[in-house]
Order: C-alpha cells, then sequence, then structure tokens
C-alpha cells in the first residue's frame, strides 16, 4: 500500500496568477513628489496611463480642489471640465478617470475610513478602480477594486524606467499647483487624536522598483 501511495503522480499546485504591479513613469513620479511637497496639506488628482496598459501612469494631474492636512475636496465642475478635455484627447475613462491618487502629508499611507468610504462610494459603480496614496515619507498604498469581486486587491507599487519619458517640468507644475490647490483651515472641532493615532500607527517602506 505504501509502495502504490508513493508511486502516485503528485497533484500539480494550480499557478498562482502573478500580480501587475501599479507602475510610474519617472516623469509622473517625479510630478507626483513634487506636488505632495509643495504644501503642507494633502492634494488629490487623477493618474493618466495609455490605452494599452492600464497600470502605467504616465502623468498625475490635479484637480481644483480645496485641501486640509487631512481632506481633500474635488471641485464638482472641476471634475466635469477635466473629464471634457481627456475626452476631447480621444482618451478613454479608463485611461484618467479610474486611478486616484492622493497623498498623506504623514507618515502612513494606510487609507483612513474616509478614503475607504470616498473609494466605495464614487467608484463603487466603475468596473474596475484604483486607490493609491504617497505618503510624505515615501510609503506607499495601492489598492484595486474589480466589478464581481468582492476583495479589493493590494498592488506592489514600482517606477518603470525602460519606457521613454518626459524630462521634469517644475515651472508647469507649480502653475497646476498654485491653479488647482486652495488650502483651508481644519475645522476648529476636528478631532485630531483619532487621526494622530492612525497616522503614525502604519508606515511602509520605499516603494518596491521592480526591474
Amino acid at each position: 500500500m505504501t509502495r502504490r501511495l508513493l508511486q502516485r503522480p503528485r497533484r500539480k499546485r494550480p499557478k498562482q496568477r502573478k500580480r501587475r504591479p501599479l507602475r510610474f513613469s519617472p516623469y509622473a513620479w517625479a510630478k507626483l513628489i513634487y506636488l505632495r511637497d509643495r504644501g503642507p496639506t494633502e492634494v488629490g488628482g487623477f493618474g493618466i496611463t495609455e490605452a494599452a496598459d492600464s497600470r502605467f501612469v504616465t502623468d498625475f494631474v490635479l484637480i481644483k480642489q480645496t485641501c486640509t492636512d487631512v481632506t481633500v475636496a474635488f471641485d464638482d465642475t472641476a471634475v466635469a471640465d477635466f473629464f471634457d478635455d481627456q475626452i476631447d484627447l480621444e482618451r478613454h475613462p479608463e485611461q484618467f478617470g479610474r486611478i486616484w491618487i492622493h497623498t498623506h502629508p504623514g507618515i502612513s499611507a494606510q487609507p483612513s475610513q474616509v478614503d475607504v468610504e470616498t473609494f466605495a462610494r464614487v467608484f463603487g459603480n466603475c468596473d474596475w478602480a484604483l486607490m493609491f496614496i504617497l505618503a510624505r515619507n515615501g510609503a506607499t498604498y495601492a489598492e484595486l477594486k474589480q466589478a464581481g469581486k468582492s476583495k479589493l486587491e493590494k498592488l506592489s507599487v514600482g517606477i518603470d524606467f525602460k519606457p521613454e519619458f518626459a524630462a521634469s517640468n517644475q515651472s508647469a507644475w507649480e502653475a497646476e499647483y498654485l491653479d488647482c490647490v486652495q488650502e483651508a483651515p481644519l475645522p476648529p472641532l476636528w478631532d485630531l487624536a483619532e487621526w494622530f493615532e492612525d497616522e503614525f500607527a502604519y508606515s511602509e517602506q520605499w516603494p518596491v522598483f521592480p526591474i
């Protein structure tokens, strides 16, 4: 009996599907870091991708917004104008309206409860959407939601140097920041204790850079 069992061919384990990481061009990454560090607040916008690769961000675009240290509120008219402009450029929504990017001025990239609720509410009807957060110290968080799947998928993040990329343009980035970002003070009754607890309880290493 033992010999027969040993002679039986081993069952092959099913291969696990390799998760594709979220990748940034050096240009998009440099711009995102510049805008993250330009002021003391969070900033937010959308990642722009090519039609052939929905997880390769080639640019980061700010939307007119009112920001605090812990919140970003997009202007509804500005969002509509952004979508119209992108469609005029013959881009599809999957290329400009599925990757929501924002920064955290603290050391944690972990999404807040507001981030989680906003992601579910705003992108809940999309076939897929991705939330990416970059903290001040370089910590990252990337999460993919797909229609028909209840479980969100966490992704690794990196910079892809293989494709050609544009040079930095800090004067244009500065103009975009000044045009889009309006700082606002925190409400006087804001409970900072809970925010500080969440902000400093979680930290990640610098993002992975795939070869």
